[in-house]
C-alpha cells in the first residue's frame, strides 16, 4: 500500500525509474516514503513492504491490461463510452486498493479482498466486456462461459497461489460476509467514481485550474506567463 500512496502523486516514477536513472537507492526509498506520506492519513495504509518488482506478471493479467472496460452499457439503450476507457487490469487493481482500505470498517481481513478485488474479472482475459447488455444477451451461457475462462486464468498460477485466489473469491458471491461487503462496496465504488471522474472534469473551469490548482505555478518566468494569458482573455 506504501508503493499505492506513493503512485498517486508520483504516477509512474517508481523505485525501478529512480533506479535505472542513477538515483541512489536510499534517496530513491526517500523519495517515495515522502510521497507515500503526503497522502497517507488514513490507519490502513500502514507500513507495507515493497513488492518485488523483478516478478513476471502472469499471463492473463496482461492480457487484462489490453481489454477495455464496456463503459456504460444498458439492454436496449446506446452504448455509452467515455475516453479513455480504463482497462481491466486497472479496474482490478482500483478494486483492490479501495477494498483494503473499506476491510477495517466492515472487520474483513484485507488480504482475503485485496486478492478477490485483484482476481474478480479474470474471465475478461479471455471474454472481451460487452457489459451489461452483453450480459443479457448471453443468457444462460453466460455463467459458463465465465467459469471456463475463469479457471484458463487460473490455470496461470502456482498451485498454492491459485488456491488462495480460488478461496478468495468465494466472497465475490454475495455481500453477507465482511469480505464480500468490503469487495462489493470497492467494486460499486470504483465504478460509479470512475464515471464521477469523467463528468467532473466536463464541469472544469479555467479560473479553478489556473488559480486553485496552479496549473502556471510559481517560477521565473511567472509574470510573463501571467501577462500573456492575460492578453489572450485566458487570465482574469
Amino acid at each position: 500500500m506504501t508503493a499505492t500512496a506513493a503512485a498517486s502523486v508520483l504516477g509512474d516514477i517508481d523505485s525501478n525509474t529512480l533506479h535505472d536513472l542513477d538515483v541512489a537507492p536510499e534517496v530513491a526509498a526517500r523519495i517515495l516514503q515522502e510521497a507515500a506520506r503526503s497522502v497517507r492519513s488514513l490507519p490502513w495504509f500502514g507500513e507495507a513492504a515493497a513488492l518485488p518488482q523483478d516478478q513476471p506478471a502472469p499471463g492473463f493479467a496482461v492480457l487484462l491490461a489490453h481489454q477495455p472496460r464496456a463503459g456504460i452499457t444498458c439492454p436496449g439503450r446506446p452504448r455509452i463510452i467515455l475516453e479513455p476507457p480504463e482497462n481491466h487490469a486497472e479496474h482490478c487493481w482500483a478494486v483492490a486498493v479501495f477494498g483494503v482500505a473499506l476491510a477495517q470498517g466492515f472487520g474483513a481481513d484485507p488480504v482475503t479482498v485485496w486478492l478477490a478485488g485483484m482476481a474478480h474479472h479474470l474471465h475478461n482475459a479471455f471474454l472481451p466486456d460487452s457489459g451489461f447488455a452483453g450480459e443479457v444477451l448471453l443468457g444462460d451461457q453466460l455463467e459458463p462461459v465465465m467459469q471456463r475462462a475463469t479457471e484458463r486464468a487460473l490455470d496461470g498460477l502456482s498451485p498454492d497461489l491459485r488456491d488462495r485466489v480460488r478461496n478468495a473469491r468465494h466472497c465475490l458471491a454475495d455481500a453477507e460476509t465482511p469480505e464480500g461487503r468490503a469487495f462489493h462496496a470497492a467494486d460499486t465504488l470504483d465504478r460509479v467514481w470512475q464515471i464521477d471522474q469523467h463528468l467532473r472534469a466536463g464541469r472544469l473551469d479555467l479560473n479553478y485550474v489556473l488559480n486553485d490548482m496552479a496549473l502556471v505555478h510559481d517560477g521565473p518566468v511567472k509574470a510573463f506567463q501571467d501577462e500573456l494569458l492575460r492578453a489572450a482573455g485566458l487570465l482574469t
